[in-house]
């Protein structure tokens, strides 16, 4: 009967949270102005559709119109302009940025008191953005993709999807925030699995072929990309080189299946910006940055792309078919 109170209990003060908070920040009538800061590393001069999407759609649910209430000022870059764009945003009277991945870090060096959201893959304490997980501190606050669960069923599918693998690399990016706790939970689920895992540091896009060369010597059948920023924008090469040598892939987000590579398991990406927009709604009604607690996903997807499975001769088994959300034919 106690575990049963606890669980009521519990659930009470759920139902509690998720009452809209009392609106404090915007009076009534005043249209609220939210900087959207968007990377694209690279090539592209405006901020990826998907995300910007999913977060415009769950603010409307959550009662904020453009046009009407609301308006969005959206940036993007890279890192290197993330102070300027943040500058750019607080010229334009912004109540809330938002901060994708490693623009967060120009963001929080010119932002002041303006409200920060950030969406990362990495651990945002390790970065030094936040105190904790529990209580952010400051003016941040947002969601990490960081898990080490995803990093062993990401290993788990890869063994079942391509049996014979049995050299394993990871290639990761050495200055990724939570890299280590990443490295560890590979280390260790492989292992488990009789896997044997070599770890390929990068630093930069530049560091790739190096990495690449290094792979070749090493044999390795099959290649875990930990997923960050950087893994992102390189996915398509990634893919490029896999094919060249036969190699299966796995990584964290749908993009890196949909730019040619074998699979993903990690968070939903348009679950994951909706739920951003959770946040930016929360601030708007008055909410603290310190008092939002950062939060991991809970949506996921298994995408799995068949044509790159039948160019390298590999019959999917029935068993992650059916697991897949998603198949690319």
């Amino acid at each position: 009967m106690d575990q049963l109170r606890r669980r009521t209990l519990l659930a009470a003060a759920c139902g509690l949270l998720a009452v809209p908070l009392v609106s404090t920040a915007q009076k009534p009538g005043k249209t609220a102005r939210v900087g959207w800061l968007g990377w694209i590393g690279g090539a592209g001069t405006s901020p990826s559709l998907v995300p910007l999407d999913a977060f415009r759609s769950s603010l409307l649910e959550r009662g904020w119109q453009e046009g009407k209430n609301l308006i969005i000022e959206a940036r993007a870059g890279d890192g290197n302009r993330a102070r300027n764009l943040t500058a750019e945003l607080l010229r334009s009277g912004v109540d809330v940025i938002f901060a994708q991945g490693p623009m967060v870090f120009g963001a929080r060096a010119v932002a002041g008191a303006i409200p920060i959201v950030f969406g990362i893959n990495g651990d945002p304490v390790e970065a030094k953005l936040i105190t904790s997980l529990a209580r952010p501190g400051a003016n941040l606050t947002g969601l990490t993709a960081l898990s080490t669960e995803l990093s062993g069923k990401r290993l788990e599918l890869l063994k079942e999807t391509v049996p014979h693998v049995v050299r394993l690399a990871a290639i990761a990016n050495q200055a990724h925030p939570g890299v280590q706790t990443e490295y560890k939970a590979s280390h260790d689920a492989a292992q488990q699995l009789g896997l044997t895992l070599q770890w390929f540091p990068v630093y930069s896009a530049g560091d790739f072929d190096t990495a690449f060369d290094a792979i070749v010597r090493a044999r390795a059948e099959a290649i875990v990309a930990i997923p960050d920023t950087l893994i992102d924008q390189q996915a398509k090469f990634i893919a490029n080189f896999a094919a060249r040598r036969r190699i299966s892939t796995i990584s964290g987000w749908a993009e890196f299946t949909e730019a040619g590579n074998l699979m993903s398991y990690g968070p939903n990406l348009r679950g994951f910006y909706r739920h951003v927009a959770v946040y930016v709604d929360k601030l708007l009604r008055g909410a603290r940055p310190a008092d939002l607690p950062v939060e991991q996903p809970t949506e996921f997807e298994l995408v799995v792309n068949l044509k790159v499975a039948k160019t390298l001769g590999l019959s999917v088994p029935q068993s992650v078919l059916l697991r897949a959300n998603r198949t690319i034919k």
